[in-house]
């Protein structure tokens, strides 16, 4: 895809979606963090539902510590892989006391040294919660990378780097939430609804869906 094409479409994402952000609810980087965590393999309603009964309870390191893990689980017993989220929500807890003063660390290094996150998540953090122009790859952004031929690559990580070489600096920090978005509600992974779609034209999949 050409630099103007790649400008067009960010551009046209920008007017479809001009202040695009992550569905999960919260309202500090700590309960970014925590809800991140939960959503690996369930989707945001179930996480949002879970944390809207977890937060006004617990929302900091020392009120879940508080919990501990078996209370932990009575919130979150809906979500997936439930036991082994609260034990690594816990042991990050621990990890945030000890080392951090309580707070979600601004580095990635620190943030993938933290139980069951790994580098999408400190993405998500890095991005959503301090502003980085860091872009987390899931499933929705690398389908869009490669069916559109934004930032085509056979790994997750291949199609990050691509992004990040690609896509022009004033779309960096809102880039991973246009993408998803659009990944999620309309480049959809078996029907793709390119009718509905703001950069159709733009866009070089050939097997391209009617209305």
């Amino acid at each position: 895809m050409t630099k103007a094409k790649i400008k067009a479409l960010f551009s046209r994402l920008r007017e479809h979606m001009p202040e695009p952000t992550t569905e999960l609810e919260y309202s500090t980087p700590f309960e970014l963090l925590v809800a991140v965590a939960l959503s690996a393999q369930a989707t945001d309603v179930s996480v949002n539902k879970a944390t809207a009964k977890l937060f006004p309870v617990a929302n900091t390191p020392e009120a879940i510590l508080e919990l501990g893990e078996e209370g932990l689980k009575q919130y979150i017993r809906n979500i997936g892989l439930y036991n082994s989220k609260a034990a690594n929500v816990i042991k990050t807890c621990r990890i945030l006391l000890e080392r951090h003063g309580g707070e979600v660390p601004r580095d990635r290094k620190a943030l993938e040294a933290l139980p069951g996150v790994g580098r999408k998540t400190a993405n998500v953090i890095l991005n959503t919660a301090f502003g980085e122009p860091t872009i987390a790859v899931d499933t929705h952004i690398f389908r869009v990378s490669n069916r559109t031929g934004l930032a085509p690559g056979r790994t997750v990580r291949q199609v990050e780097d691509k992004l990040l070489q690609v896509v022009p600096e004033e779309f960096k920090r809102d880039a991973h939430h246009w993408l998803i978005l659009h990944g999620r509600y309309t480049c959809v992974a078996r029907k793709p609804r390119c009718g509905a779609c703001v950069i159709e034209d733009l866009c070089g999949y050939p097997d391209k869906v009617d209305p």
